[in-house]
């Protein structure tokens, strides 16, 4: 969810019913250099919380002094990503690489427990690839090391987003250990996401993909019942917050992702995504956003 994850969409996950929200995951190499662009992904209103900055790194030393400054910022929890399985993340130790080494990942999450003043969790996925599924030691680590909970993607490190995710293997991980389990993969809708939690006996399960474009998936909505008067209006906020968090230029230009996702589905879709990427003011999109009504 790099790049969709900002403040105005975290509020409109809330605003319709999402639980708590994560932030773009930040690197904590950047954090300790004291980068604007990072922290300026940190940001955030009251409105969204609770909020989970989620960080990445390999170095014990680093990761904890990145945690001291994070808790400053008052953030209900930090988690660190032991999921991501992009190439220059994974394959430099951090991420997904992390679970291809357990004792270094204690270290880590020990190093992180002892700096954090807030609550610290973990994203991990079932294993590197088929032949090292170590979910259940990762999160026996995690809980050993105080982890306040621990989130799942029920696919490996080698599958990416391909195949489907193992709910099995995640109830798994909630038979593991005591601490709150929530599950991640190809959750499609609130009826989808209540019937996992029952099924697999979980505290909760995790949204991503299936909310771009969809904010109405926390609400239990189904998008294509959805009038376009309410689309109208979703995407109107969503454009103003946008203008407001970033200035109109870059709020703008950020949008127009989110606005090929809103209008899948959509009568003339092509042509309107076409002028959506084409405008350059907020006063254009709200112009293709009236034809769409």
């Amino acid at each position: 969810m790099a790049g969709y994850t900002d403040s105005p969409f975290r509020r409109l996950a809330r605003e319709h019913g999402s639980t708590f929200t994560y932030t773009e995951f930040v690197s904590t190499e950047a954090i300790i250099r004291n980068s604007s662009k990072t922290f300026s992904m940190l940001r955030f209103v009251p409105e969204e919380r609770p909020i989970i900055f989620q960080i990445f790194g390999s170095r014990p030393e680093v990761i904890a002094d990145a945690v001291k400054i994070l808790a400053e910022l008052s953030p209900d929890a930090i988690d660190l990503n032991m999921g991501c399985s992009v190439k220059k993340v994974a394959h430099k130790g951090s991420g997904a690489g992390l679970l291809r080494e357990p004792e270094k990942a204690k270290n880590i999450f020990h190093a992180m427990k002892r700096a954090s003043t807030v609550p610290v969790t973990a994203k991990i996925r079932l294993g590197w690839d088929p032949s090292s599924l170590n979910y259940r030691e990762i999160a026996r680590i995690l809980e050993g090391e105080g982890a306040s909970a621990i989130f799942v993607h029920g696919r490996t490190k080698s599958m990416g987003y391909s195949g489907t995710a193992d709910w099995e293997k995640i109830a798994e991980v909630r038979q593991s250990v005591s601490i709150p389990v929530y599950g991640n993969g190809d959750v499609i809708s609130k009826e989808d996401a209540e019937e996992r939690i029952r099924k697999y006996d979980l505290n909760g399960v995790l949204i991503g993909r299936h909310a771009m474009g969809d904010p109405w998936i926390f609400s239990g909505m189904d998008k294509n019942s959805v009038t376009k008067s309410e689309k109208h209006r979703t995407m109107i906020r969503h454009i103003e917050w946008m203008v407001e968090f970033y200035g109109e230029k870059m709020g703008v230009r950020l949008f127009r992702k989110h606005f090929v996702h809103y209008t899948r589905g959509c009568t003339n879709a092509a042509e309107l995504r076409k002028k959506g990427l084409m405008a350059v003011t907020k006063k254009e999109l709200l112009t293709v956003l009236d034809e769409l009504l």
